[in-house]
């Protein structure tokens, strides 16, 4: 007998160990049903098969929660929402802004936050390097943006001397942690294990050097 979608992201969540409310459980799941309904016309994700948005964008996003700390959380480059609206829907108490200068992609996340009643949801359509936010976030997170180097450059004016930068690697970044600008430091280099993957992916936590 097949296990059911709720039943799948509960037994995912206990693995990463996490807890989902059955409201959360229905968020996720409708979220990936908009996904869907989108994804026909507007390309959102190469990811076309339901039980692959579960276990390549829902459990790999759920799967950061435990290592990422902050009140205030900005996804760079989030695109379809990935990892922003699953840990959005995680942590309802957290403003989130989900930012990306695609704006098809923002507008999809304008549907998101209304269908799914995600009032801590924040959406940007700008380049982040453009984006001058009235509180700087505590957490800014990245998932298949760019090279180390590249996102620094583009991000720093939003990280504050407390800020960190959480970047999702699925390959090894030892070249780009070696070529770190001045001034920014790797504070934590953690092996992700994502439910029902054989491998993990990289997740860094960069900051600010402090003096």
């Amino acid at each position: 007998m097949l296990e059911t979608e709720p039943g799948l992201l509960h037994n995912a969540a206990e693995e990463i160990g996490i807890s989902l409310s059955d409201t959360q459980v229905n968020q996720l799941i409708g979220y990936v049903d908009l996904m869907e309904k989108w994804n026909r016309a507007f390309n959102l994700t190469a990811v076309r098969r339901r039980t692959e948005l579960f276990s390549r964008h829902i459990f790999e996003s759920l799967a950061v929660k435990p290592y990422i700390r902050g009140e205030k959380w900005a996804d760079i480059g989030t695109g379809a929402g990935l990892p922003g609206v699953p840990l959005a829907i995680t942590e309802p108490d957290k403003p989130f802004v989900l930012l990306d200068s695609n704006g098809k992609k923002t507008r999809f996340l304008l549907e998101v936050k209304r269908a799914l009643g995600l009032s801590n949801i924040e959406v940007e359509t700008t380049r982040v390097e453009n984006w001058q936010p009235a509180q700087h976030p505590d957490a800014v997170i990245t998932r298949a943006f760019a090279d180390l180097a590249t996102t620094i450059g583009r991000t720093q004016h939003i990280l504050h001397d407390h800020g960190m930068l959480f970047a999702m690697k699925t390959e090894s970044a030892a070249e780009e942690v070696d070529a770190l600008p001045y001034g920014f430091e790797l504070t934590a280099n953690q092996n992700v294990v994502v439910p029902g993957r054989d491998w993990p992916f990289q997740l860094l936590a960069i900051q600010r050097t402090r003096r």
